[in-house]
């Protein structure tokens, strides 16, 4: 059976909630499938990310969440490849290499100038399959700054 890559719709918000819960347990976060489904829903609604999902015979077995930005030295589209996620039972069975083929097929068809993506230095089996997939790693220095979370407020 092969592995299906197709744009998530509204409709399979309630099948890829949980696998965007997953993703985020693999980050250490705890889960919260209803959260991960309203974050899921507001991306959707306004545009603001692409979802593809994987499917392998009627079930939902991965996902790629992909976000516009520009370049502005080059004058274009980027797509940032920002989540990736294949359910265990489905790794090695080449979800993820369909994923990354469909998302760069997405942005090839948009008109981008390409896709971009960051991963953990621990994460040598994805650096791995990404150089195996054609991704070159540049030598740039990432950098972050992170607000505060506001604690959320009591009700009397």
């Amino acid at each position: 059976m092969t592995i299906q890559v197709r744009r998530a719709v509204k409709q399979d918000l309630d099948t890829i909630a949980p696998l965007f819960d997953g993703y985020r347990q693999f980050y250490r976060q705890r889960s919260d499938v209803a959260g991960a489904r309203a974050f899921l829903a507001e991306r959707l609604a306004g545009n603001a990310s692409v979802l593809l999902v994987a499917e392998h015979g009627d079930e939902a077995v991965g996902f790629v969440q992909l976000y516009p930005t520009f370049s502005s030295v080059r004058m274009g589209r980027v797509w940032i490849l920002n989540d990736l996620f294949v359910a265990p039972v489905a790794r090695q069975l080449g979800v993820a290499r369909a994923l990354l083929t469909a998302a760069a097929d997405f942005a090839c068809d948009s008109g981008a100038l390409g896709l971009q993506l960051e991963t953990g230095s621990d994460n040598v089996s994805a650096q791995a399959l990404y150089r195996s997939a054609g991704w070159s790693q540049d030598g740039n220095l990432h950098f972050h700054f992170d607000f505060p979370v506001a604690a959320p407020e009591s009700t009397p």
